[in-house]
């Protein structure tokens, strides 16, 4: 896992000085994504935060891909993931929840494969696109893809594309298989949510018709406390369809968890002073 710079470079770690650790926050990319998808993202969050980007790699478990998280991350971190990585933030929260300091769920879900006939079908797509990239190269399968995942008015807007189509094109059909399996055998995250007590955003285009406003709000539902941002005129793709838009409400919302987290570090520190005053 990269740590990067706001120019959306890898920099080496360094120690911190202060006393004070900065705030973590892992981006978790989505399906054939990687820091391409958060780049203006993390121009705009790294002044507060030190931000990393994940790598799934050939992992095909979600649960496999937030354990790695887990293990390069420090002792507690912010996550926030777009897509399939929304669900690999839900599976980093089940499985170290006392980690976590905030969550932020963009464009994304929580229900398993759907039993029957709707799961065949979105077996049945996801590998009649995979077919697509094996026999005529990514970036052919990434054409057709891309035109129910941004806006229908933005399709023809090169500078919005064409970086899809690149980040898309440098990934293999490996890649890609290992990463439908995944998805194919995700879990019911819905028993979780209301175990969640950090600082959540939930966040989507207004128009993305595969993970719509209407499954937010109904996390929003489950999830005490949690922010819902419905962002107009933007299909899946809300980190780099509108990155302003997206910044903006990421923020917010990091502000909040960075708050938090030293309310519960303060708090920690009186009653550690107020025990070692019972000693003396």
């Amino acid at each position: 896992m990269n740590r990067i710079d706001g120019r959306g470079g890898s920099r080496e770690h360094r120690p911190m000085s202060s006393q004070t650790p900065r705030t973590c926050l892992v981006l978790i990319p989505g399906l054939l994504c990687d820091a391409n998808v958060w780049r203006s993202q993390i121009a705009a969050l790294s002044g507060l935060a030190d931000v990393r980007v994940s790598d799934h790699g050939t992992q095909h478990s979600l649960a496999d891909m937030a354990r790695t998280i887990i293990d390069s991350a420090p002792a507690r971190f912010a996550v926030a993931g777009h897509s399939m990585g929304g669900r690999i933030a839900l599976e980093v929260f089940h499985a170290a929840p006392d980690r976590v300091t905030g969550l932020a769920l963009l464009d994304t879900g929580i229900h398993p494969l759907a039993p029957g006939e709707p799961g065949e079908l979105e077996t049945a797509g996801r590998y009649r696109l995979l077919e697509i990239a094996r026999r005529e190269g990514m970036r052919a399968m990434a054409r057709e893809w891309v035109q129910g995942m941004v806006h229908a008015s933005r399709l023809g807007e090169r500078r919005l594309i064409d970086p899809i189509l690149d980040m898309f094109e440098s990934k293999s059909s490996s890649i890609y298989a290992a990463q439908i399996r995944a998805l194919l055998q995700r879990n019911d995250a819905a028993p979780l949510l209301s175990r969640i007590r950090v600082p959540t955003l939930l966040l989507c285009g207004h128009e993305d018709t595969w993970s719509p406003p209407e499954r937010h709000l109904e996390m929003r539902g489950r999830i005490q406390g949690s922010t819902f941002v419905d962002i107009p005129v933007c299909g899946h793709m809300s980190t780099m369809e509108r990155p302003d838009a997206v910044n903006a409400a990421m923020r917010t919302w990091l502000e909040s968890v960075i708050a938090a987290e030293s309310g519960a570090l303060a708090r920690g520190s009186r009653t550690s002073s107020s025990a070692t005053g019972a000693r003396s």
